[in-house]
């Protein structure tokens, strides 16, 4: 068998061994968010007391997810927060580009009896300079305990009513409906949720952050 020959089984050897060769698997293509959810608050936002996988916004994004909605949830909450420590950060949430805040803020202010109005105007702020940014706002509104009287816990409850009367805002009349008060939904300190609190808290909320969904959508058009 002279060279030539040789070469040419060689050749077709190795054509036949290409062929038999399996393509190998391709990666998984890397799964897009279609836009960004903050959830911007205090402790009741952080999760306080749950595992990170129970708080409301790893819920929320695991909720939207089962129904369709490639959204991002972003878990942005700080215990202890103000109405003025939320303001005061305003610039480091904008840096995350969200498309829908969820705005959970001045239960710590109730709970120290700080005056209604500097919380009106620190929320009012704050809506201003997201919607400033064609962020849509979803306003979690919140009640006090009535300890400090029922003259400051209705100018309280009037703050979220009137700032989420803005047709920019999407208001959450009271963002614990279903929780507070009852006992088995929270925590023994009887403020912050337990798990199956918080899974009631993203049932409660869904309609409204889905509506926020559907108006970010209309305007990305």
């Amino acid at each position: 068998m002279n060279n030539a020959i040789i070469r040419m089984v060689i050749c077709f050897c190795l054509i036949l061994a290409a062929c038999g060769q399996e393509e190998p698997p391709s990666a998984p293509p890397e799964i897009q968010s279609t836009g960004t959810i903050v959830a911007m608050g205090d402790s009741l936002t952080e999760g306080l007391g749950v595992p990170e996988e129970k708080t409301y916004p790893a819920l929320l994004q695991k909720a939207l997810r089962d129904k369709g909605y490639d959204y991002r949830v972003v878990n942005a909450g700080i215990s202890g927060e103000t109405s003025s420590g939320a303001r005061s950060r305003m610039e480091w949430v904008l840096r995350m580009k969200p498309d829908i805040i969820i705005l959970e803020t001045g239960a710590n202010d109730g709970l120290r009896g700080l005056d209604p109005e500097l919380i009106r105007r620190n929320i009012r702020d704050m809506i201003d300079a997201f919607t400033a940014e064609g962020i849509v706002v979803v306003l979690a509104g919140m009640r006090i305990f009535p300890n400090l009287g029922p003259a400051y816990s209705k100018m309280f409850a009037d703050v979220y009513t009137d700032v989420g009367g803005d047709n920019a805002v999407i208001l959450i009349p009271f963002f614990l409906e279903g929780v507070a008060g009852v006992p088995r939904m929270n925590q023994p300190d009887g403020i912050h949720p337990t798990e199956d609190g918080y899974a009631r808290v993203v049932e409660h909320i869904f309609p409204f952050v889905t509506e926020a969904i559907a108006r970010h959508q209309k305007q990305s058009r």
